[in-house]
């Protein structure tokens, strides 16, 4: 799958990559922007292929239900109880503490449509746990994946959002419109 992922990223897509993924970090909150469209997942599932890595992302419990739960297990799924009487940033820590690896994908703008500001569980996620962020560029615009090196939050949560801000600056998602 290795080799099949990564002569469709680079020969049939033409798209490249930009940075190393951090192979020696077991766990990290990986913020993946600009999510503007459902094959953000697919080309999600090509990059992690073409890195060869295990990279996790969470769901409403419901998605991990027979008949279909384990296709979303094996694809680094993880359940989660996203009610309003759960607290999701905790729950999403547990699963840090738990494993002994985990890599989780977020897209901070929560959805596919334009937003002007993100969501902010990832950072304190990733404070909670004590885990470096990383940030993902899907840049459709320049046809590129952009990679961070690994960034630990500091207690300044406007400095800390200024550098991953200015990462994406010019980023264009695949529905450009839609773009943070």
């Amino acid at each position: 799958m290795h080799k099949l992922a990564k002569f469709i990223y680079f020969k049939i897509m033409k798209w490249s990559i930009e940075g190393d993924f951090p192979s020696h970090l077991k766990k990290g909150v990986f913020i993946v922007v600009s999510h503007t469209s459902n094959l953000d997942f697919f080309l999600g599932l090509i990059i992690r292929k073409v890195w060869n890595e295990q990279i996790n992302w969470i769901g409403k419990k419901s998605l991990f239900r027979a008949p279909y739960g384990w296709i979303f297990k094996a694809l680094g799924g993880a359940p989660i109880d996203r009610s309003k009487n759960n607290d999701t940033v905790s729950a999403t820590v547990a699963l840090f503490k738990e494993r002994e690896q985990f890599r989780l994908t977020i897209a901070p703008e929560g959805t596919r449509k334009k937003v002007t500001k993100w969501k902010t569980g990832f950072y304190y996620i990733a404070r909670a746990a004590k885990v470096p962020v990383v940030l993902v560029a899907f840049d459709a615009g320049k046809k590129q994946i952009k990679i961070s090196k690994p960034i630990m939050t500091t207690a300044d949560k406007e400095a800390d959002f200024k550098i991953y801000e200015d990462f994406y600056k010019g980023v264009v998602g695949i529905v450009p419109k839609n773009s943070y």
